[in-house]
């Protein structure tokens, strides 16, 4: 493995690992419980421990003071990221772990698809092939999806999975535009990204109970704040690959996305989910293509 390959790859993989137990608290959280409450405190929990961090520990004076025109722009990714996740934390309620989360991984498919048309990524001969065997795996996930009762065409929660997903594969692509063709400090985006989190959700919460009232009851449970925490740590890695010189969007968002590996081996066991062996082949597809991306090279 080179040099190129070993600066973006751990972080990468910590940030997968941070982003698989993140969605198993997540589905903890909504799991027959209010979704919008969940995801609010769950996003304000999270933004008030990087905040703190970053006021005691990190260089705050460069990450809160940007200008309007660069706040305008976070801005835009908050309000793209918000959309993705609020479809997301209702279709995560509805379905099986082992089913969404994998299927929220097929996010890599568009957004290598856009890197191609917009950022002129062409990858290496192993890391197409590496791709393949991954997208693979995502498609034999959606398939199987249909053996617990869950169609494309009629199911809720699978329009919400899949349109969240597309959403999230836009955002992967705006991150790179944000910090890889205009350089922001990765600081600063995170940390006004956090922030304006708070109150679109808040926003979004409070519109939510005026126009429909509460349709589900509440319930604190100990899974909300560790969703907001681990997000947060699982994105500071994120950055700062993305900050890393010529990293392949395309590529950190694949081996990104392999989260779902620690998803199925906790979820299948925390959450007792079924059809695990046919499960289990799907992921090994996505293992060897996360082998063969990491000895890709650039």
């Amino acid at each position: 493995m080179d040099l190129t390959v070993s600066l973006w790859f751990l972080p990468v993989l910590g940030s997968a690992l941070g982003l698989g137990f993140y969605d198993l608290c997540k589905k903890h959280a909504v799991r027959e419980n209010s979704v919008m409450p969940v995801l609010f405190f769950a996003t304000l929990c999270g933004s008030a421990v990087f905040a703190a961090m970053t006021f005691l520990f990190g260089d705050w004076h460069s990450c809160v003071f940007c200008s309007a025109h660069t706040w305008i722009l976070i801005l835009l990714k908050s309000l793209l990221v918000s959309a993705s996740w609020i479809c997301v934390y209702y279709a995560m309620r509805d379905l099986p772990i082992s089913l969404a989360s994998p299927i929220r991984a097929s996010a890599p498919l568009w957004t290598f698809l856009g890197s191609m048309l917009l950022y002129s990524e062409f990858p290496t001969l192993l890391h197409g092939i590496g791709m393949f065997s991954i997208f693979a795996g995502y498609y034999f996930f959606s398939v199987f999806g249909k053996l617990e009762g869950f169609s494309l065409r009629s199911s809720r929660g699978m329009h919400l999975i899949i349109l969240g997903t597309l959403l999230g594969a836009g955002s992967a692509l705006y991150d790179k535009y944000l910090l890889g063709i205009l350089h922001l400090p990765r600081g600063t985006v995170q940390f006004w990204f956090s922030v304006d989190l708070v109150w679109i959700l808040g926003l979004a919460y409070a519109l939510r109970v005026w126009c429909f009232g509460h349709k589900h009851p509440f319930q604190w449970r100990w899974s909300i704040p560790a969703t907001g925490i681990l997000l947060i740590a699982a994105d500071y890695l994120y950055f700062y690959a993305l900050s890393l010189p010529d990293t392949y969007i395309s590529v950190v968002s694949l081996v990104r996305r392999c989260n779902c590996l620690v998803t199925f081996f906790v979820g299948v066991i925390w959450f007792k989910e079924k059809n695990i062996r046919k499960k289990a082949f799907a992921l090994l597809l996505i293992i060897l293509g996360v082998f063969m991306l990491a000895m890709g090279g650039k």
